[in-house]
């Protein structure tokens, strides 16, 4: 019995820190309010980074980013790293940019985890009063 109670309690406290961390797989939405992809926001070398994990339409398991410029033309966009080189500045992760690979634009951007399972994700252009906001939820 005690064995049961100190796993749960391990586990129990494994779920509270991964959830008050922007770090993790989180559901994406299109357009319409749909969840079409799965992403992973990890660090590397103190930034954070997020990458495309799972597409969840059949059609479009390999679909390239056409639009995407430079390096990322024509690339597969299941494993292409979306988010890049944010750093964290107190609630925020800020400095870095995000790829749309419906359009292929990339943008300033900031990150900030508003509730445990719930993340937002500010793209702009110039000054963050011009862009779009996006939600993320956890992935679970």
């Amino acid at each position: 019995m005690k064995t049961v109670s100190i796993t749960f309690l391990f586990v129990f406290i494994s779920m509270t820190i991964n959830a008050q961390t922007i770090f993790g797989k989180w559901n994406s939405k299109n357009d319409a309010g749909k969840v079409d992809s799965v992403l992973e926001v990890y660090e590397k070398d103190g930034k954070a980074y997020a990458k495309v994990v799972e597409i969840l339409n059949p059609d479009r398991k390999n679909a390239l980013c056409v639009e995407c410029e430079g390096e990322n033309k024509n690339k597969p966009i299941l494993g292409l790293n979306i988010l890049s080189g944010l750093e964290k500045d107190d609630d925020e992760w800020s400095g870095g940019t995000i790829l749309d690979p419906r359009n292929g634009k990339v943008y300033k951007c900031y990150i900030e985890l508003i509730e445990s399972n719930k993340l937002k994700i500010r793209g702009y252009i110039g000054v963050s009063l011009f862009g779009k906001t996006a939600y993320w939820t956890r992935a679970i």
